[in-house]
């Protein structure tokens, strides 16, 4: 569903105005910069009102490093957090930049409704209504001199390119080539993309089904449908019947890396662990390429969070896997509290990273993280990665896979423990995929994905 589509489907059955939406959005916006993660905030907001104001809060969110700066500049003293966050949120509905940047996420206002509904929105809540004149004088200031106060900005990196200046230093220096496409990539929504469950149907006849329902889209990847308008999940044909699962095109390509070629025993099905796992994607592409591949697999899947551990019970459930994997609540980084002693053929690590390379998506990572979360994920995945190579057999397999463009976590991870592991050998894999790109080169010629999230694969053979 489209930012316009979701504003408007947020009034059906109950009246709604684009104030009341937008004091949710500054809630949301002002959660996000106090450090909570906007997965748990969304769910708090009324379910009349959340399409819109989700829409909203991901255009808000997207340019908050322009309108944050705007905002300095506009007042004499930092507002109160909420009164910052309603500015904001309306600054980005005004800012000619967010909307020239801007795709069909978010809806267009005139300025003079944009003015009007933030006051409102100013005057309806007790933490914000003594700053209302203030709101208001503000945002008409800067529909006076919004060209002059935009050059006064533009020399903070934030603010021109609306990621912390630390993260625009780290892409430019890890991609130099390519920086600039990987930060605008970011403020785009990404495409619906769909992963067909061929336990269940084929490719080409989803795609069928789809198209009899007037929903357009097209074949990407090896099993993926991309849609051409997002639309809600629930909604679509097969939901309840498994015959699909949400995952981006980068990271379909695990399961095939993980199975492909791997030489499968003839006396007992091969061995897999999918080490932190949640919340099951993958584990669930694994039961299904290795159907696809007539391949008889045991899958484990770990997963160190009880509650999130849950949810790739819950997966496998609704796709009709249930009972074809192993699932078990355990730290990937201590094998001797889950291992049975018996080698796995393949591992798939998908390890715990920065989310640097599916911020179009969560448009509240990048101002979530801190610059010192990185070198602590690096760290986290040292120790894991360590700790699984003693539980796979010789010859076996291991993929190592991160949604990070940072190449702390990529390739130079992937350097730093084959320096450590004389009997490690790196196979050919994709490496780092860079997020709105196409991976039609990088080793998976025959599986060219199109656009997709930012992604690193890298593939090691235990040398016999």
């Amino acid at each position: 569903m489209s930012g316009k589509q979701a504003v408007a489907a947020a009034g059906a059955g109950q009246r709604t105005s684009l104030a009341q939406q937008l004091g949710q959005v500054a809630r949301c916006v002002q959660s996000v910069q106090a450090g909570r993660s906007l997965t748990d905030v969304l769910p708090t907001v009324p379910s009349h009102l959340r399409p819109g104001v989700q829409a909203l809060t991901f255009h808000a969110l997207r340019h908050l490093g322009t309108t944050s700066a705007l905002v300095g500049a506009l007042t004499e003293q930092a507002p109160p957090p909420l009164t910052h966050a309603l500015l904001c949120s309306a600054l980005a509905l005004l800012a000619p930049k967010a909307q020239a940047t801007s795709d069909d996420s978010a809806p267009v206002y005139d300025a003079f409704t944009v003015v009007d509904q933030a006051v409102d929105a100013a005057r309806a809540q007790p933490a914000t209504a003594r700053q209302a004149g203030m709101v208001n004088a503000c945002l008409r200031r800067y529909l006076r001199e919004a060209e002059p106060l935009h050059t006064q900005v533009e020399a903070d990196w934030a603010a021109r390119y609306n990621h912390p200046a630390w993260w625009v230093k780290r892409v430019r220096r890890d991609h130099p080539q390519h920086w600039q496409a990987i930060l605008a990539a970011s403020q785009h929504s990404a495409p619906l993309v769909l992963r067909v469950n061929v336990t269940h149907t084929t490719r080409d006849a989803y795609l069928a089904r789809l198209s009899d329902d007037g929903l357009s889209a097209q074949a990407v990847g090896l099993v993926g449908v991309v849609l051409t308008q997002p639309v809600p999940v629930e909604g679509l044909p097969g939901y309840a019947e498994g015959w699909f699962s949400v995952q981006d095109t980068a990271a379909q390509c695990a399961a095939p890396l993980v199975l492909d070629g791997l030489n499968a025993p003839t006396d007992r099905p091969l061995r897999v662990l999918d080490a932190c796992a949640a919340p099951g994607g993958k584990t669930a592409h694994l039961l299904e390429h290795a159907h696809a591949l007539g391949v008889s697999v045991d899958v484990l899947a770990l997963e160190v969070d009880a509650r999130r551990s849950a949810r790739i019970t819950e997966n496998l459930q609704r796709l009709r896997l249930n009972g074809t994997a192993s699932v078990k609540v355990a730290d990937a980084a201590q094998p001797a509290a889950w291992w049975d002693g018996l080698p796995f053929d393949a591992v798939l690590l998908d390890a715990p990273c920065s989310a640097s390379g599916i911020v179009r998506r969560h448009p509240d990572v990048r101002w979530l993280r801190r610059e010192s979360d990185v070198p602590a994920l690096v760290e986290t995945q040292r120790r894991i990665l360590d700790a699984l190579w003693p539980t796979l057999a010789p010859a076996g397999r291991l993929v190592y896979c991160t949604c990070s463009v940072f190449k702390a976590e990529g390739q130079a991870q992937v350097d730093s423990f084959l320096s450590r592991h004389t009997n490690a050998l790196a196979c050919t894999a994709p490496g780092h995929l860079l997020p709105g790109a196409r991976s039609d080169a990088g080793g998976l010629p025959d599986n060219p994905s199109g656009e997709h999230d930012g992604f690193f694969y890298a593939v090691l053979e235990k040398v016999a």
